[in-house]
């Protein structure tokens, strides 16, 4: 009996990440694998970046013909796919563990932070949609589960995974940019503005600049030279702060008129929902009935406001 399969009804790459792609015509001595072949890719990308990738040199690297690399892997957009998912092997925490929300968060964002500085091409990576692969699923989910007490919608926590990722991902491509400049530069202190600092100081003037100017005379903008620089960890630790505050504040406000969402009971096991369209419907109507109550929920807000104003009105 042949082993081989039909590809379900995903892309090639995402299917290939799944494990669940037709076997490839592989040569007679089998001595390839998708997994040698990205692990070599994600080897020049490293050193090199994204651009010194190709088909050409992967195979190259592995002493095959670069015909052989596409009996497995069919084209260069399905392998940098599957070298992304093999920088994003996320360290979930045991279900053990107790932390606030905040907490939690935090250690997500230093997670996926890690697999960015590890490995600074990710930010090379464009984005092409919503993740549909393992491993990213596997970090929505661990995401989901240090918010999965607060009193949001599911739209809501998914707006705050796509907040949290968007700041690692700029930050550490800002941080990988002057990474690669200061290697770059003769002298790393042009890179961190010292060098300059006499110069701009006599520029930046009070009369032309009168709130940049305070600001760069005490070596807040242009590190003075001599000065010990700044930690970019500090500038990251803050923003990170900032963005979570923001995210509390809103808590706070939705949880006074809404007690937290029950926990959901976990399904079944190899349950195939995409292939179940009695589990589709339930879930489309699941959806309908979470938006008509977050509408009924602002009607309320905005009748009981308007109410406290008539009351406040008529008081006064």
């Amino acid at each position: 009996m042949s082993d081989t399969r039909a590809d379900p009804e995903l892309p090639r790459g995402v299917a290939l990440a799944w494990g669940v792609a037709a076997n490839p015509q592989r040569g007679p001595k089998r001595e390839l694998s998708i997994e040698r072949i990205v692990d070599a890719a994600m080897e020049i990308a490293d050193a090199e970046g994204l651009a010194a990738v190709s088909m050409s040199r992967v195979a190259a690297s592995l002493g095959f013909t670069t015909m052989s690399l596409y009996r497995y892997v069919t084209s260069k957009d399905d392998l940098i796919l599957l070298m992304q998912e093999g920088t994003l092997e996320p360290p979930i925490p045991d279900d053990a563990v107790e932390r606030t929300w905040r907490d939690g968060i935090t250690a997500w964002v230093l997670a996926v932070r890690g697999a960015y500085r590890a490995h600074p091409w990710l930010v090379d990576i464009p984005i092409s949609g919503a993740p549909i692969t393992p491993n990213n699923l596997l970090l929505v989910d661990w995401f989901l589960r240090e918010v999965r007490d607060l009193p949001l919608t599911d739209g809501e926590k998914m707006s705050a995974l796509l907040l949290v990722t968007s700041y690692a991902r700029a930050t550490s491509a800002q941080e990988r940019d002057l990474r690669a400049a200061a290697a770059a530069a003769a002298d790393p202190a042009d890179v961190t503005g010292a060098n300059f600092f006499e110069a701009l100081a006599e520029l930046v003037t009070p009369e032309r600049f009168p709130y940049l100017s305070p600001l760069l005379a005490a070596g807040g903008y242009v590190a003075v030279p001599g000065a010990a620089p700044d930690e970019s960890d500090d500038d990251f630790a803050f923003g990170l702060a900032r963005i979570l505050d923001g995210i509390e504040r809103h808590v706070d406000r939705v949880g006074a008129d809404a007690s937290p969402p029950e926990r959901p009971a976990p399904l079944p096991p190899q349950v195939e929902l995409p292939r179940d369209p009695k589990v589709r419907d339930a879930a489309r109507a699941r959806r309908e009935a979470e938006k008509a109550l977050r509408e009924a929920q602002k009607r309320e807000r905005e009748a009981i406001k308007r109410a406290v104003e008539r009351e406040q009105k008529s008081a006064g």
